[in-house]
């Protein structure tokens, strides 16, 4: 496993688990094969409703809290410092454990700035281990980062082979802020599973094509989070550090760039309207 180093000294594993659209009822279930896997980094939201199978799969682990990350996400329904400083609490609840190791918030709608102070205290009062971002396009993501105390530690944005976020990651960068990836295999969308270019490079390496896209984002040092429900798969998506694309291969996947978004754009209006009908109950991305 590799470990990357956060913008405040704290480590977190590069690649790990992430359970976007698990049932609840099978996230104990799920997180539990992860773990037995090898994972070392869960990641949840408050928007998924899965916490509470989270913290229970650990729980029950026997593996020592210390070498669980756990990650969650604030929804926008408890923005604003109160709410937020509520939910951080709900959260660490339903998770069974008595700090978070990194807490983002989930989208750049409603109070963001109020709910980002909350995230501040309470990683101040040791509940967090370090805070971030979900979701915040340069725009969002420069005026929060210029104007907070503390820097964001991570940017959780869409990231894989189609929308790779080349520009955006130079600007996090700027501010010692790791990108991680939510949908690191687009969820098979724009036929990520049969392109060409990339079934001819995992054949070189006796790999899958998700292996491949996975093992490209880990190169560029982004944060991976792939997600699936079956063992065997979770396995596959572990097994990437033993193998090295080359310069050439890195430069034809880098080519796969559409440099847009597979799912939908935050900075359209359509966008925000969409979320705001969500704000009170939605498993959000």
């Amino acid at each position: 496993m590799k470990y990357v180093t956060l913008n405040n000294g704290v480590q977190m594993p590069q690649l790990g688990y992430g359970v976007y659209q698990v049932d609840p009822a099978e996230a104990e279930r799920c997180v539990s094969d992860a773990l037995g896997v090898g994972y070392r980094m869960i990641d949840t939201a408050q928007a998924y409703y899965n916490e509470e199978g989270v913290g229970a799969a650990v729980k029950k682990s026997g593996i020592p809290r210390s070498e669980v990350f756990l990650v969650s996400k604030v929804w926008i329904s408890h923005y604003g410092y109160e709410h937020a400083k509520t939910s951080i609490d709900e959260s660490l609840r339903r998770l069974r454990t008595e700090y978070i190791d990194l807490m983002l918030l989930h989208q750049p709608f409603c109070d963001y700035y109020g709910a980002y102070r909350a995230l501040e205290d309470a990683y101040r009062k040791g509940k967090l281990r370090a805070i971030g971002v979900s979701n915040f396009q340069p725009n969002h993501f420069i005026d929060l980062a210029t104007n907070v105390e503390i820097v964001p530690a991570v940017n959780q944005v869409e990231t894989h082979v189609f929308c790779q976020q080349i520009k955006a990651k130079e600007y996090m960068d700027g501010f010692g802020t790791r990108t991680m990836s939510w949908g690191p295999l687009a969820e098979g969308r724009n036929g990520l599973f049969t392109n060409p270019v990339l079934e001819e490079i995992g054949k070189a390496h006796g790999r899958s094509v998700a292996q491949v896209a996975l093992r490209y984002l880990t190169q560029r040092d982004v944060i991976i989070i792939p997600k699936s429900t079956h063992r065997k798969r979770m396995e596959e998506n572990f097994s990437i550090y033993d193998f090295e694309l080359t310069a050439e291969e890195m430069e034809r996947i880098r080519s796969l760039d559409l440099a847009k978004s597979a799912f939908f754009d935050h900075n359209d209006p359509e966008t925000v309207k969409m979320f705001m009908g969500w704000r009170n109950g939605f498993a959000g991305r």
